[in-house]
Formats: structure tokens, sequence, C-alpha cells
């Protein structure tokens, strides 16, 4: 049985010069939730981030965009998760994935950090738990290692875009389905869609 999400995490680096880039897949995501949802994300000290509680297919759910830079978004989710005694894997952490194509979204239950330093920083402020759940939200690969920081940083074209688009839509439908149904029914629905 999976269990009940409590607590929704969407990565990216802060500023207006990352608006829009590839590595903030992620906070693109919770921003979109958060609009669909009618709940307006507020800055929050205390969590190191822009934060709001919605009502998703009548659950209660934290959402959290950190403010920190991507290496320490951890921080923001150890602040959040330990004042409303969240546990690891009651959190769904959104963020780009480079060996997924754009237009594709992956869930996932566990896992490495695979080199992404968001990831890492939040396993490491949770004591090594990387029971989390993701939403691996695909921006594709530059095809060269050395490449990849300037690509992840870098804002992808309209014909990348759309397609994200589309599929960061299609997680939001998968979300009621995760939360009444579980994660295996949530990924069939996900994992389905190509855009």
């Amino acid at each position: 049985m999976t269990p009940t999400v409590k607590l929704i995490v969407g990565l990216g680096n802060p500023g207006t010069q990352y608006d829009q880039t590839r590595h903030n897949a992620g906070a693109d995501f919770v921003t979109q939730l958060a609009q669909q949802s009618h709940c307006t994300l507020q800055p929050e000290k205390r969590y190191h981030g822009r934060y709001a509680k919605c009502l998703i297919a009548g659950h209660e759910i934290h959402l959290l965009i950190p403010t920190t830079f991507m290496n320490l978004s951890g921080q923001a989710v150890q602040s959040l998760a330990s004042y409303f005694k969240i546990p690891a894997d009651a959190i769904l952490v959104a963020h780009d994935e480079l060996d997924i194509p754009p237009g594709c979204a992956r869930l996932k239950q566990g896992g490495g950090h695979g080199g992404h330093n968001g990831l890492r920083d939040i396993i490491e402020k949770l004591g090594g738990d990387k029971n989390f759940l993701r939403l691996r939200i695909g921006i594709g690969h530059p095809g060269n290692a050395k490449l990849v920081h300037n690509f992840v940083l870098g804002k992808a074209p309209s014909s990348e875009r759309e397609p994200t688009l589309d599929c960061t839509n299609e997680a939001i439908n998968a979300l009621p389905i995760l939360l009444n149904d579980g994660l295996t029914k949530a990924m069939n629905r996900l994992h389905s869609f190509k855009a």
C-alpha cells in the first residue's frame, strides 16, 4: 500500500535568472499544481521556501518550493517535515530528470540521487532515508556529461517546453489516483502518457 502523500516538494533554483530553466521543472510542477488547486504559495522563512497547504482530491497536502539553491534543498524539506512530523515515505519530490526525454514523467519510490544535487541534499538531511517518492520530469540529455551543467541551467526551446507542460499536466491529473488508489495505479496512468 502506498503511504499517503502529505508533502509535495518542487525542486529548482531561486531568482528570475532561473525561471523556466530545465533544472526548475520540479518547481514549475508545484507552481502549476498550486494554481490548479487554487492555492497561493507564500514565502515562509521557517521552511526556507514558498509554502501552501492545499486540498487535493480530498487530502490536505503541504506544497513547498525551496527558496534555497538546489544543492541545499534538503534544508527546506527537513524543516517542514520535522515541524509537521511527516515521514520520508509521505514526501513526493518533483525534479528534473536527464535520463527521461521531454514530454515524459515517471513516478518511483526510493532509489539513489543519480547525481542530482537536490536529491542528494534531501537524502542527507533526512538522515540517509531514500524512501521518499519522486516525480521525475524528463528534460532529456545533451549527449555529453560536460554539457550537463549549462544544459540544465538553460531554458528549453518551445519544442521541448510544450511537451513538458503537457506531461506536467498529466502528472497533476495522476495525483488524485496516487492519493486515493496508490502508486501502482498512478504509475500505470502516468507512464502510458507521451506528449
